[in-house]
C-alpha cells in the first residue's frame, strides 16, 4: 500500500460522485444507500467477486422493531438492543452511537428486504449471549455467502458498477484532507487512477496484518485468523495518515468453536441451547454462555489449544439448519456415537472423566447442584444419545476497533471535527464491542456494516448533492 499523496496536479481520467472501496456487506449496502438517495456510486472490490468477511460469517444482523419481528409477535425495541450492547460491552462504547445505530437497525433491515429484496428471515428458536430478543435476521441458510449474494443481486438490479479484481493502493488528498481520488492496481500490474467527490471505506479492519495486530492486539500473537486475508488495515492506515482519530484499537471478535482441523464454524446455538465444551482431559474449563468471543483465548489456553463440543442429537438437528454446520458433517468434522464411553473412544479422550462430566451437567440441568463456572443449565433438556462431537480450537474473526465515526458514518478528526468528504462503516470504523475480547454481542460486526453503511451511502450523496 503506498499510502496518502497529494493530490495536487494529480490527473484523473475518471470521475464519480460516490466512490465505495470494498465490496462486502458494508460496501454494497453503502452503495444501495448512495443509489437511493440519488447519487451515482461505483464500487472497487479486490477479488475477483465480492466476498469479504461477510461471506465467513453466518450472514446474521442484529436489528430492533423490524417487520419480520412484527410479525412473529417479538417485542423489540431500539433501546431494548442499546441496553443489550452497551450490556455486553461493559458501558465502554459511547452511548450516542450506540443509540442511533441501533435505532437505525430496525429501518435498515426492513428496507432492504422491502425495498431491495435482499431474502432475510427472523431466526428463532435461540438466543445467543447478550441478546434478550430474538433479533437476529438472516438468510434461511444462515450463510454469509448468501447474505452477499443477495446485495449484489440487488446491486445489479440497481445497475450499480461493482468493479472487480481492483486493489487501491492509494489515495490523493488535499491539504485539508479533502479526498480527490484514489489509484488502484489490477492483477496485471497496470494501474487506474479515479477521482471521486466522497468516499466511503468499507475494507473492513486489520485481523490480515500480522504487524498492527501485534501492536494493538498482542495478547492474539500466534492465534489462527479466521477473516479475508485481504483486510491488512487500509483503512485504519490510510485515516490515520489523513488525520483521523481512532478508537478501541484493541477490540475483536473471537470464536472459540472453529472446526479444526476443517476450518469450519460450528455454531455457538450449540452451546446455547444446552452443549458444552471439553478440553482434552474430558473437563469443562469455562461458562460457555459467557459469549464465543470471550471463549476463542480460553479454548486457546487450553492443552493443544483445543477443546471439543459435546452435544446430542436434539442439538444436532438445530446444527442441521446452518450451511456451515453441514458442511463440517460433508468434511467428516462431526462425530457421534451411542454411549459417552464411544464418543470418548472416538475423539481420543479420557473416557472417566467424560462420563463423569456429562453426568455432571445431566444432573445441573435437573436442577442440582450449581455450575463452579456459573452456567444455568436448566431450561433445557439434558444432553442424550446418541451423543456428538466436534474438535475445535479458537480464532480471530475480526478486529472491532477502527476509525472513530460520527452518527451519520462521516470520519472523525482528533478534535472530533470531520473530514470533508471522508466515510467510513463495518471494520473500517470502530464498532460498538468496547474496548477488549468480551464486549461483542454477537452480530456487531454486520450490524455496523450494514446501519453504518447505509449511513455512510446517505451522507456521501448528501455531502454530493450540497458541494460539501
Amino acid at each position: 500500500m503506498s499510502g496518502v499523496l497529494p493530490a495536487a496536479g494529480v490527473d484523473f481520467p475518471l470521475s464519480v460522485p460516490v466512490l465505495v472501496i470494498g465490496g462486502g456487506a458494508c460496501g454494497l449496502v453503502a452503495a444501495l444507500a448512495a443509489y437511493d438517495a440519488g447519487a451515482e456510486v461505483l464500487v472497487l472490490e479486490r477479488d475477483p467477486s465480492p466476498s469479504g468477511s461477510t461471506a465467513m460469517s453466518s450472514g446474521m444482523i442484529p436489528a430492533a422493531g423490524t417487520a419480520l419481528q412484527a410479525l412473529r409477535g417479538v417485542n423489540d425495541t431500539p433501546a431494548i438492543m442499546a441496553a443489550d450492547v452497551q450490556a455486553k460491552a461493559h458501558g465502554e462504547n459511547d452511548p450516542a452511537m450506540v443509540e442511533s445505530i441501533c435505532a437505525a437497525s430496525g429501518p435498515v433491515v426492513d428496507w432492504l428486504v422491502q425495498q431491495h429484496h435482499v431474502p432475510l428471515i427472523l431466526v428463532e428458536g435461540f438466543l445467543y449471549p447478550g441478546h434478550s430478543r430474538a433479533r437476529m435476521h438472516a438468510p434461511a441458510s444462515r450463510s454469509g455467502a448468501d447474505l452477499i449474494a443477495g446485495l449484489l443481486r440487488a446491486a445489479n438490479t440497481a445497475a450499480i458498477d461493482v468493479v472487480c479484481d481492483a486493489t487501491v493502493t492509494t489515495l490523493f488528498a488535499d491539504t485539508d484532507g479533502r479526498v480527490a481520488g484514489v489509484e488502484l492496481q489490477r492483477p496485471d500490474g497496470s494501474a487506474e487512477r479515479i477521482g471521486c467527490a466522497a468516499l466511503v471505506l468499507a475494507c473492513s479492519g486489520f485481523g490480515g496484518n500480522a504487524e498492527l495486530l501485534a501492536c494493538h492486539i498482542p495478547e492474539l500473537k500466534g492465534a489462527m485468523y479466521y477473516g479475508h486475508t485481504g483486510n491488512r488495515g487500509d483503512a485504519l492506515l490510510w485515516g490515520e495518515q489523513l488525520g483521523a482519530a481512532t478508537q478501541h484499537l484493541g477490540a475483536y471478535q473471537g470464536h472459540g468453536s472453529l472446526a479444526m482441523p476443517h476450518a469450519i464454524l460450528i455454531s455457538w446455538a450449540l452451546m446455547m441451547e444446552g452443549g458444552f465444551q471439553v478440553n482434552a482431559n474430558g473437563e469443562r474449563f469455562s461458562c460457555e454462555h459467557d459469549g464465543y468471543s470471550e471463549q476463542a483465548m480460553r479454548v486457546i489456553a487450553q492443552p493443544g489449544a483445543i477443546a471439543w463440543n459435546i452435544y446430542d442429537e436434539r442439538l444436532h438437528q438445530l446444527g442441521l439448519e446452518f450451511e456451515d454446520y453441514r458442511d463440517a458433517i460433508k468434511g467428516g468434522a462431526i462425530r457421534s456415537a451411542d454411549s459417552v464411553e464411544r464418543l470418548a473412544e472416538f475423539c481420543g479422550l479420557p473416557a472417566a472423566a467424560l462420563v463423569a462430566t456429562v453426568a455432571e451437567t445431566q444432573t445441573l440441568a435437573a436442577g442440582q447442584g450449581s455450575d463452579r463456572f456459573g452456567r444455568d443449565f436448566t431450561g433445557r433438556p439434558a444432553l442424550a444419545a446418541p451423543f456428538y462431537a466436534v474438535k475445535v480450537t479458537g480464532a480471530l474473526f475480526h478486529t472491532q476497533g477502527g476509525l472513530r465515526v460520527d452518527t451519520d458514518a462521516r470520519v472523525l478528526r482528533s478534535d472530533g471535527m470531520p473530514l470533508p468528504n471522508l466515510l467510513a462503516g463495518g471494520g473500517a470504523a470502530c464498532g460498538l464491542s468496547g474496548q477488549g475480547r468480551d464486549g461483542y454481542l454477537s452480530g456487531n460486526g454486520l450490524l455496523t456494516a450494514t446501519v453504518l453503511g447505509a449511513k455512510a451511502g446517505r451522507t456521501a450523496a448528501e455531502l454530493v448533492k450540497s458541494g460539501g
